[in-house]
């Protein structure tokens, strides 16, 4: 346990439980720099034995660059993308920049079916720091992909300083 936030592990605890019972999970950790969200997402990872961890940060420096916080999400799994209908593993070959650029709407159902597909051999805990500085493509992809999560072994957990603003503040 991290001191001081035992209240927030046993949260974080609680909702890995239950992505390991197959239900999904959406979740934003926000506050003022230096409080210890990164510190909650570390715990986190440290608790996910078993699970698949698929991390990201955003940059302040690539904020400009769609598809750049997907790219650090998705590019170690691009051997996943075969088992993706051809329209959606285009949209995101093209997210990662190795097709023609995407729609974005076919980017946000493509992730979650990636996120569905990895999950079918082991539940999947995605992790997002810094989301303030994520890129607003990467963002509402994800931020599909957490409100349409159902039954699916996933947790989905975004670090955010306090007014990021954006999509985020619609998730479950």
């Amino acid at each position: 346990m991290l001191h001081g936030r035992t209240t927030e592990c046993q949260r974080l605890d609680q909702l890995l439980a239950e992505a390991r019972s197959g239900h999904s999970g959406t979740l934003v950790i926000s506050g003022e720099p230096g409080i210890g969200k990164s510190a909650l997402l570390d715990y986190l990872e440290g608790q996910a034995s078993g699970c698949r961890v698929m991390r990201a940060s955003g940059v302040e420096s690539e904020m400009e660059l769609a598809f750049a916080g997907l790219h650090q999400l998705g590019l170690p799994n691009l051997h996943e993308l075969e088992r993706l209908p051809v329209p959606l593993r285009d949209a995101l070959m093209g997210a990662f920049g190795l097709r023609d650029p995407p729609d974005r709407f076919l980017v946000g159902i493509a992730t979650l079916m990636l996120f569905s597909e990895v999950a079918q051999q082991q539940p999947l805990v995605c992790l997002v720091d810094d989301v303030q500085w994520l890129d607003q493509a990467s963002v509402q992809a994800l931020a599909f992909t957490g409100r349409r999560l159902l039954a699916e072994p996933v947790l989905l957990v975004f670090a955010a300083r306090e007014n990021a603003g954006g999509e985020l503040v619609v998730l479950r």
